[in-house]
């Protein structure tokens, strides 16, 4: 991977270790925190800092200079929507995707990496299979407002914009057994598991920021698609819940069994066919 330009706009849970494994790889990059104090953190890191807070109608900070010369923009913002929807819900982080909007454009930034979610897929019963030509049908106000702020960028004339829908975000400090142990009549025990560890995400990523640098072109690759990205394994809430609580040492969640499943089993194919992806890590 050469040298370039990467603006990480987020620079959190994900957005921070994907900075990091990008400076290995001899990119020079910017990132954005809406947190003073974490300033010295990535500057410590070898991020150049930018203190960026997105509003409904304005940007707090320098957001021209952190845009500047960008090569790839990656936005890694989470919509932090916990409502779900009302008559009197705004679109809240639709509008500050819409405020973004214009900076990109003015900036000349030219490709966009956009981190969403699988979310925007809802579940359903019977389960079954998704791919990327299934039509979104989101039933969280998170996962409608993705499913916007997607169409947005993406339709976009100046730019150029991928979107990776991740499923359930995994990591040494992050798993969601430790919320539910010891948790009594779980529903879904039946349902598949959609989840992808960090080091896959940043990996993802990665392979497609380096193909936007070696300029590849070829009949199976260009940009504004699509990906969903999950791992290949798809076992039962019950079962995967329990062995991961047995390996942790957290008491066991109990779930009901008088009640149907429903859910989905996100297919990653594209992934792995089209950028040439192998993930790395089981669940």
């Amino acid at each position: 991977m050469k040298t370039t330009n990467i603006s990480i706009l987020g620079c959190g849970w994900l957005g921070l270790p994907l900075a990091k494994s990008l400076l290995s790889k001899s990119c020079e990059v910017k990132g954005s925190t809406t947190s003073e104090n974490k300033l010295d953190v990535l500057k410590n890191a070898g991020i150049s800092p930018f203190q960026i807070q997105l509003g409904e109608n304005q940007i707090i900070g320098n957001i021209e200079d952190f845009l500047k010369e960008t090569n790839v923009l990656v936005i890694d913002i989470p919509p932090g929507l916990r409502r779900e929807t009302t008559a009197s819900n705004e679109m809240t982080f639709v509008n500050k995707v819409k405020t973004l909007i214009p900076f990109i454009e003015k900036s000349g930034v030219q490709k966009v990496v956009f981190v969403s979610s699988t979310s925007v897929y809802g579940d359903s019963f019977p389960v079954i299979e998704i791919t990327e030509e299934t039509k979104p049908n989101p039933d969280t106000e998170s996962g409608k407002q993705l499913v916007i702020a997607e169409t947005l960028l993406q339709s976009n004339p100046h730019f150029k914009t991928n979107v990776i829908r991740f499923g359930g975000l995994l990591g040494e400090d992050r798993h969601p057994v430790k919320f539910l142990a010891g948790r009594t009549n779980v529903e879904n025990s039946n349902a598949p598991v959609n989840m992808i560890q960090r080091e896959d995400c940043i990996g993802i990523i990665e392979t497609i920021i380096g193909k936007e640098l070696r300029q590849a072109q070829s009949d199976k690759w260009e940009w504004n698609q699509t990906f969903n990205a999950v791992a290949p394994q798809h076992p039962t809430r019950k079962a995967y819940y329990h062995k991961k609580a047995e390996i942790l040492n957290l008491p066991l969640p109990t779930f009901a069994e008088n009640s149907e499943s429903k859910g989905k089993i996100i297919s990653s194919e594209k992934v792995e066919t089209i950028l040439g992806y192998s993930f790395q890590k089981e669940i």
